[in-house]
């Protein structure tokens, strides 16, 4: 795939993409930025989600994972989707009761100033960590295809990629990103099924063909249940996915803004549940279309290279295919990960608007519009940044870095929200930063001894079940009398 494609084809989408920014919000005033004025049509939000949920990340890592745990990963999407009913019934009649800008605004109401800023901070870092994650990938593409034959440096490529994110949300917010992630979401399903087409077409296999070759190999084993050691046992994936959607959707800024965005709560529960239902089965696609690489390149006698992150861009756009399908992989990985990049960017801002600097408690609407602003500016600066520190030490599958990170910085979130919502204690509420950096460290320490004291159990994401637990405890002992 020239440069020249790759970049008329980045070019073209970006057209697109600023055009319907810059129709969506150029009148958008705070809230409109913030909730997008609460007039969102649920069936819309449902359709966005999609490409929110799913990153460069999901796009690029999860067809080379199937190599090492098959479509293990579909136990824990299985967990997404109760989660996502529990988010759809438990928070989000909450939330629209208490008219939230800010999620973090509960946390404020039930125990106090010190915990709302501590969800605040603790959402600040996860989300700043976890969109550089996700952004670093398609940077690492993009050096790869454009940047290096040009003999670009990689700083020059994370000075452009964040500056476009920032363009495209600096105006309408949430109201923007209603309407630019369903206009990615339907680049990226199309591009992923077009993916599986040609691939498939090129193996010589009819649809039910395609099926059957996937059923019968190894790769294609979803359910584990054989052994409580293994990472892909089932239990494990299943509540590791319940909780894990909890805590990074329902008390995610980033997320719950868009659901936040709909007329009311019902709206808001109906664009939950079916958005859930539709991201298991996109998933799916992506696992069949890992099984079809593998399958293509045992075929071609093309080795596998060390990172299976790697295999899908090598063979999407080293000349094995016409040069549709290597244009087709890159609308998908723009589409998920600047879908990811932009709505952190723009919840970042947010919640640092809101909770951190309480500037709609302080300003007028002028005032907040500066501040919000900067902010903006501010966000987008540290994400590029952060994204030049990771590539300096990025030695692990980026897919496994994020869900990791999300284990130690939402369960204190978790925690909280879990304490608030199914007990009516008061606690110490100046004491609660503490508590909320002792669960990680408390779950560090588990988790490097787990093996020597748990007869071999080595702990996978549910990690962040027993990092919320800890939180939980915490908050009892610091219960007043």
């Amino acid at each position: 795939m020239s440069s020249l494609s790759v970049f008329i084809t980045i070019a073209a989408y970006f057209s697109v993409l600023f055009f319907i920014a810059y129709i969506t919000g150029r009148r958008a005033d705070n809230q409109g930025f913030f909730i997008g004025n609460r007039k969102s049509r649920w069936y819309v939000v449902a359709f966005a989600m999609i490409g929110s949920s799913i990153s460069g990340v999901t796009f690029i890592s999860v067809p080379g994972w199937v190599s090492t745990t098959h479509f293990a990963y579909l136990q824990m999407v299985l967990g997404f989707v109760v989660g996502q009913i529990i988010i759809a019934y438990v928070l989000i009649p909450l939330f629209y009761r208490m008219n939230l800008v800010s999620i973090y605004g509960y946390l404020e109401n039930r125990f106090g100033l010190s915990s709302w800023r501590t969800g605040a901070w603790f959402f600040f870092i996860s989300k700043m960590l976890g969109a550089s994650v996700r952004l670093f990938l398609v940077c690492m593409v993009l050096q790869l295809l454009v940047f290096d034959p040009f003999g670009l440096p990689f700083v020059l490529n994370v000075i452009c990629t964040v500056a476009l994110v920032w363009l495209y949300t600096v105006k309408g917010g949430v109201k923007s990103l209603i309407w630019t992630d369903t206009f990615k979401t339907f680049c990226l399903i199309i591009s992923v099924v077009l993916c599986i087409y040609f691939i498939a077409s090129n193996l010589g296999f009819s649809f039910s063909e395609m099926v059957a070759a996937i059923y019968e190999h190894d790769y294609s084993k979803m359910f584990f249940f054989d052994d409580v050691n293994d990472k892909r046992y089932f239990f494990k994936q299943f509540f590791a996915g319940v909780f894990t959607i909890i805590a990074t959707i329902g008390l995610d800024q980033d997320m719950m803004q868009r659901h936040l965005s709909c007329k009311n709560f019902r709206d808001s529960q109906k664009n939950m549940i079916t958005s859930g239902i539709m991201l298991f089965f996109v998933v799916a696609m992506f696992l069949m279309l890992g099984v079809l690489l593998f399958i293509f390149a045992a075929r071609n006698s093309i080795s596998t290279p060390a990172k299976t992150d790697e295999l899908f861009p090598m063979i999407a756009t080293q000349g094995y295919f016409p040069a549709i399908v290597g244009v087709l992989f890159l609308l998908g990985l723009i589409s998920a990960a600047y879908s990811a990049a932009g709505s952190a960017l723009t919840s970042l801002t947010t919640s640092f608007t809101v909770d951190i600097l309480e500037s709609d408690k302080k300003k007028d609407e002028a005032g907040v519009a500066r501040t919000r602003k900067r902010v903006h500016v501010m966000m987008a600066m540290m994400m590029g940044l952060v994204i030049m520190i990771f590539n300096m030490l990025n030695n692990t599958n980026v897919v496994d870095a994020a869900y990791i990170l999300a284990s130690y910085t939402y369960g204190p979130i978790l925690g909280m929200f879990a304490f608030g919502i199914f007990t009516k204690k008061q606690v110490k509420d100046k004491y609660i930063p503490l508590a909320a950096v002792a669960a990680p460290v408390l779950c560090f320490i588990l988790q490097k001894n787990s093996e020597q004291w748990f007869n071999g159990y080595a702990f996978s994401y549910e990690l962040l079940i027993f990092n919320a637990l800890f939180m939980f405890i915490g908050l009892l002992c610091l219960t007043k009398k």
